[in-house]
């Protein structure tokens, strides 16, 4: 087994990670960035809209912007329609690329200095002892044990080279499944109430509003979830549908409620459908740890995505940076136990922990209700409001303002 020597290990290149990657290497650690799949950004698992909030953050490129959008359409179940929209801009979101948006990510990785590599799959952890470990170790961790593939060869059924690779820190950015957390000890493992199972078409050739971004709420749309379309430019769209993990079952599944949705949407067989893809969404709210002694998790392994909304790419960019600059400070300090590792916990929650936590309540809430409240809920919201600031953090001030009966106990969390 060939072995290698870096100061960081960054498993995974989506948004934490390569922000993540980034961050560390522009302070001066040694990086190594691994990514399982042959190429960053595929495949895409992502309705790809964010709001503007974005440019806080990275300077938009509009190479792998899509489309900007006014603001969301909110389409309920008894019909009342909300929409929300930026005071003073033309542009309050934007519909991404993900594809060229996490290559443009993983390539300021590599600009400042981290090493990218593709097709090399985390496959175990080092620890202190030099020994790999399997779930429910112990132990400081020290690295990863990786495999590295060709193409045609596949990492999870034992081919290609295997790899030590020795590491002071340990960045897991793996995604939804995160098994580098687990691995760590970490309670990774989510409910079937706990995750939405999504299903996404890019139709082209269909009418729809290319200034916003819908989402469409309903049981029989939606079950525990709901539907969107978002503008992908021309006649382009992302048309899909996320449903609870736990209404998911044989003939009841989300690629079923999106074809469903698309017939009923786009009637007489309009559009042509030139991608598909399917993906997870962790609705947990963050997990009660993210550090461990020589490892932090961000992004999706973290569970950084608002329950609400099913977003998560901002949450993920600022956990990224957050965990470079710490993660950057414990090497210079040749520290690296999870007290030091916990300023990235303490950061993170300062930032944004309140709103995962209040998206959570929500999202319980909302899920509670009858069908009568449901309605009224909804009822509650019908209307047009413009905003100076277009933010999540907005929308759901607005949306608790608008329900103050079923959700005024959240509003100061917020403010």
């Amino acid at each position: 087994m060939r072995k290698e020597k870096y100061e960081v290990v960054v498993v995974g290149a989506g948004p934490a990670g390569s922000v993540a990657a980034k961050t560390a290497a522009e302070r001066g650690a040694e990086v190594l960035l691994i990514e399982r799949n042959a190429e960053i950004g595929t495949p895409v698992k992502c309705a790809e809209g964010v709001s503007k909030e974005l440019e806080r953050f990275v300077e938009v490129d509009r190479k792998w912007v899509c489309a900007g959008v006014s603001g969301i359409t909110t389409y309920g179940p008894n019909g009342t329609k909300f929409v929300l929209t930026g005071e003073g801009t033309a542009e309050a979101g934007y519909v991404l690329d993900r594809r060229l948006f996490d290559r443009f990510l993983a390539q300021q990785a590599a600009d400042a200095g981290a090493e990218v590599r593709v097709r090399t799959q985390a496959c175990g952890l080092v620890r202190e002892a030099g020994v790999g470990t399997s779930e429910g170790g112990a132990g400081t961790v020290k690295g990863v044990y990786a495999r590295s593939t060709e193409a045609g060869r596949s990492a999870e059924a034992g081919e290609g080279e295997g790899v030590r690779i020795s590491a002071d820190v340990v960045v897991a950015a793996d995604g939804v499944e995160s098994r580098v957390g687990r691995w760590a000890g970490i309670e990774t493992r989510l409910r079937p109430s706990e995750v939405a199972t999504c299903a996404e078409f890019l139709i082209c050739g269909i009418e729809f509003n290319r200034d916003y971004c819908e989402l469409f709420f309903g049981d029989e749309i939606a079950p525990k979830g709901y539907a969107w379309v978002f503008p992908k430019g021309g006649d382009c769209a992302n048309v899909g549908v996320g449903i609870g993990g736990d209404v998911s079952g044989e003939k009841h599944r989300a690629f079923d409620y999106l074809r469903a949705f698309v017939r009923e949407r786009f009637p007489d067989g309009a559009g042509k459908v030139v991608a598909e893809i399917c993906g997870a969404v962790p609705l947990s709210g963050p997990l009660r740890e993210t550090t461990a002694d020589g490892l932090v998790l961000v992004g999706d392994a973290a569970r950084h995505v608002n329950p609400f909304t099913g977003g998560g790419i901002l949450y993920a960019i600022q956990a990224g940076e957050i965990a470079g600059e710490v993660v950057a400070k414990a090497v210079r300090e040749k520290n690296f136990s999870k007290r030091r590792l916990r300023e990235y916990e303490k950061r993170w929650r300062k930032e944004f922990g309140r709103v995962l936590w209040v998206g959570l309540k929500m999202k319980n809430v909302v899920l509670g209700l009858s069908s009568q409240e449901l309605a009224r809920f909804f009822q509650a919201l019908d209307g047009e409001v413009r905003m100076k600031e277009y933010s999540e953090r907005a929308f759901m001030r607005e949306v608790i303002k608008r329900n103050s009966r079923f959700l005024y106990s959240l509003a100061r969390f917020l403010i």
